[in-house]
């Protein structure tokens, strides 16, 4: 059977690194066990992996590094997301986000609009799809409580300017908030630089982890309000939740498949020479791809002009066609995965123009990703584009 070339990273990365399934296998079978409920040796030995991924991935972002306990684990972005935006926000308060956010930000920020009486502000990018500090800072108010940006988007690609934005929120004693799931693994990220307070991560992207782990980093000067409560495995007989970090964020169980499979992802990264190295790579194929798509009659290219600031990620369409027929024929005719639609990120394809076409196709290069893939990419979406200017062509004439 043909190779299946994968384009789907940003959705999640695929595969992961041998060494990752290997040690998921292995930690399973020998420790998997409840860390932290029990005395006896596995479920110590289970416990010691969970704070030793916390303490890693603490430095990893830039965090508090005397605070390693301020490393929460959740079930993903999205879950860490609305801890954060329902943690922080109550009535009265404004929020200020933009449009380049994902559904795991715009729908809890909307909830809380609905239900909480909060107000919230969005921002606009420009064209080369970059929101401007200067209008994050105009839309600051008295009654501000909250800064929440995208650091990467999942469907332009651009990298945010968040040290900008984590300035001015500082100076203006704003909370600065920042959904990195497309971010975390891919590009460096130093929260007390950049100066945020808050971020959410997913382990199942760029960080190479598998699904259904993700978590949050809380600096050592910020307290979320708790939204949950349940069993956390000590001081049991108390009556109420814990307010101490990490219980203060953490319920129930952890994904101990989850976190074995991220500490495994941070030895197999640091193997390669860490995530800048990744990165060149990633981007390398990036850039031939986008050269490719912009000398094919037909096809837009959205937010691509300089690959500054930019993820491996790149949304286009084929004129004449919808996004999700091009999908198809790439999975049906040229056995190349990619995602379709608008991406659970209305807001940019609304501001792009292309909601009406039902959204883009998007390419998202990821780690074990070729040269011989992007030549295929372009290769597909020249046919599939000259199919488009035919049958064009054809309806045209059968007018006549």
């Amino acid at each position: 059977m043909e190779e299946l070339i994968y384009l789907d990273n940003a959705a999640t990365s695929w595969p992961k690194p041998d060494e990752v399934y290997d040690f998921m296998i292995k930690f399973y079978r020998d420790c998997g066990v409840n860390p932290g409920r029990s005395g006896f040796d596995k479920a110590i030995e289970a416990g010691n992996i969970v704070e030793d991924l916390r303490a890693r991935l603490t430095r990893f972002f830039g965090g508090d590094v005397s605070h390693p306990e301020r490393l929460c684990y959740s079930y993903n972005a999205t879950d860490a997301l609305n801890l954060i935006v329902q943690g922080l926000l109550k009535k009265g308060d404004h929020v200020v986000t933009t449009n380049v956010e994902h559904n795991s930000v715009i729908r809890p920020v909307n909830c809380m609009v609905r239900d909480h009486s909060v107000e919230a502000t969005y921002i606009p990018f420009d064209e080369n799809g970059f929101v401007d500090p200067d209008d994050i800072r105009k839309a600051v108010k008295p009654n501000t409580r909250l800064v929440i940006v995208n650091h990467g988007s999942n469907v332009i690609g651009t990298i945010q300017p968040v040290a900008e934005i984590g300035k001015i929120c500082k100076e203006l004693g704003v909370v600065f908030a920042t959904d990195c799931s497309q971010t975390a693994g891919a590009v460096p990220i130093n929260m007390q630089k950049m100066n945020i307070d808050v971020l959410a991560f997913t382990g199942h992207k760029s960080l190479l982890g598998s699904t259904g782990i993700g978590g949050l980093c809380v600096r050592e000067h910020l307290d979320i309000r708790q939204t949950r409560s349940g069993g956390t495995g000590v001081r049991s007989a108390y009556p109420y939740h814990l307010e101490e970090y990490p219980f203060r964020m953490e319920y129930g169980t952890p994904n101990m498949v989850g976190i074995a499979s991220l500490w495994a992802a941070q030895e197999w990264i640091k193997k390669q020479g860490g995530i800048d190295k990744i990165y060149q790579h990633e981007m390398k194929l990036a850039r031939k791809l986008v050269d490719g798509f912009k000398n094919i009659d037909g096809v837009a290219v959205y937010c691509c002009d300089n690959l500054e600031n930019h993820l491996s990620t790149v949304t286009i369409n084929v004129e004449g066609l919808e996004a999700g027929d091009v999908g198809i024929m790439l999975d049906v005719d040229f056995n190349i995965a990619t995602r379709t639609g608008l991406h659970c990120a209305p807001l940019v394809h609304k501001q792009l123009g292309i909601d009406k076409i039902h959204g883009g196709v998007r390419f998202s290069i990821g780690a074990f990703n070729t040269e011989e893939h992007i030549d295929k990419a372009i290769e597909a979406v020249t046919e599939i584009a000259a199919r488009a200017k035919k049958m064009k062509q054809t309806r045209l004439q059968s007018s006549k």
